[in-house]
């Protein structure tokens, strides 16, 4: 064998020998999961209502690993260890209606000079602060452009800080409806891009929504408050509509959530099978009874009145919805109180967004108000609403197999619940925010 012929076959071997050994390498230089150990003062189990004190939580990279007391508990030698024992410790927050791509401070008429792209940088603010504020996972109920999906996304990509996201793309309605956009003379033509009229019309707008990255179906079942030229109560779609809706998105493997003020519109809602009513302001006592039967979630945001009535006029609310709010607002309130003692299904929503994002927390504050313990109200914004979004065998609790989802408060939220209102710490899939 001349000298080339060696050369170029031991050149051959080489080459091979490093293809097959380089995958084995990367895999043993591949980062090694942190484990983190939390001290917890006090621990909530939000699953049997329970509080747990001393205990010490293991993490290992995204996940709870481990929950033993900490008395005659070895804290495992490489871990990182934050000491949480002066504090209660919950599970991160679930807010199940937020708008984050939605300027608080831009309604009405001057929300049109906003563009999408505005829109969804503004989202990316509103994303750490809602994180920082103690909610680490939320659903985006309707955006322009799709900027819900491209904000869960950089998101997931981790571009910058927020919560998990479950996005809906555009919320979908009938022309001239809450979901349409009213505010334009005729001469622009301007139709809002979740428009549908007819089933077969709504179908084909739940398979775009689908099509472009949507986790959720949301529909406008009735009129609104902040949209121009509708009765809030009035009912838009109609029950044939919105069953062809549900059908589709469950045959597409996505939930629907209905936004709902009237009882008539709430009702017929819940028997084309929605998995959720939105606001339920004019719930009566017909549609209480359906909810628990159906076994539909009801997501009522009943602390939003106050900003509306208190900063509504400065932030560019119509006129007819500063009436409109004042018409229902209160019933609202007190329709939440009978929906509670009718047992109806109950998840945490704030509609962030037509309120600064962050002031998430406020609610809690009505909800005990208005008929809930304080451990139903937490118990609402985390195994229930992880519940109402498919998610429960991941987040909503503290427990072990679960994402690291962790939040905490110096002061007791079951004494005071406004201490939720001031989260000092805040970790998400493992990841320490705050």
């Amino acid at each position: 064998m001349n000298k080339k012929l060696t050369s170029a076959l031991l050149s051959s071997m080489l080459c091979s020998l490093m293809l097959a050994t380089t995958p084995t390498q990367a895999e043993d230089k591949a980062p090694a999961k942190e484990t983190i150990a939390i001290k917890a003062g006090r621990l909530l189990d939000v699953e049997s209502g329970k509080v747990l004190r001393d205990q010490l939580i293991v993490i290992e990279g995204e996940r709870i690993i481990a929950i033993t007391p900490i008395a005659g508990t070895p804290i495992p030698a490489a871990a990182r260890v934050i000491d949480l024992s002066k504090s209660t410790v919950l599970p991160g927050l679930i807010d199940a209606h937020t708008h984050l791509t939605s300027n608080p401070h831009q309604h009405g008429y001057s929300s049109l000079g906003t563009s999408t792209v505005r829109g969804a940088l503004y989202g990316v603010r509103a994303a750490r602060d809602t994180l920082n504020a103690g909610f680490t996972t939320v659903r985006d109920v309707g955006s322009e452009g799709f900027s819900d999906v491209a904000l869960r996304d950089a998101i997931n990509d981790g571009d910058f800080p927020g919560p998990r996201i479950l996005a809906a793309g555009y919320a979908i309605g009938i022309k001239g409806g809450h979901c349409d956009n009213n505010l334009l003379p005729p001469e622009y033509n301007d139709v809002g891009k979740g428009v549908a009229d007819g089933p077969w019309a709504a179908r084909s707008k739940v398979r775009e929504m689908a099509k472009y990255g949507a986790d959720l179906i949301k529909i406008c079942a009735t009129g609104g408050v902040l949209s121009k030229g509708d009765a809030a109560g009035a009912q838009q779609y109609t029950l044939e509509e919105m069953q062809a809706i549900v059908q589709e998105a469950h045959k597409l493997g996505r939930k629907v959530a209905a936004h709902a003020h009237g009882a008539s519109g709430i009702s017929d809602a819940i028997r084309a099978g929605v998995d959720s009513v939105e606001h339920s302001s004019l719930i009566d006592d017909e549609g209480i009874k359906l909810a628990k039967q159906h076994g539909t979630w009801l997501v009522m945001d009943i602390y939003n009145d106050d900003y509306i009535l208190g900063e509504g006029e400065k932030a560019g609310f119509l006129p007819e919805s500063l009436a409109k709010e004042k018409e229902i607002g209160q019933k609202q309130r007190d329709n939440f109180r009978a929906a509670l003692q009718g047992g109806a299904r109950m998840a945490f929503g704030s509609d962030a967004g037509v309120y600064p994002h962050g002031d998430n927390g406020k609610q809690f504050y009505y909800m005990v108000k208005y008929g809930m313990t304080p451990m139903q109200a937490i118990q609402a914004a985390t195994i229930n609403a992880a519940d109402l979004l498919g998610l429960k065998d991941k987040i909503g609790s503290i427990k072990i197999g679960k994402f690291a989802d962790i939040i905490a408060v110096d002061t007791d939220p079951l004494a005071d619940v406004t201490s939720l209102t001031k989260v000092n710490f805040v970790m998400k899939s493992g990841k320490v925010y705050k």
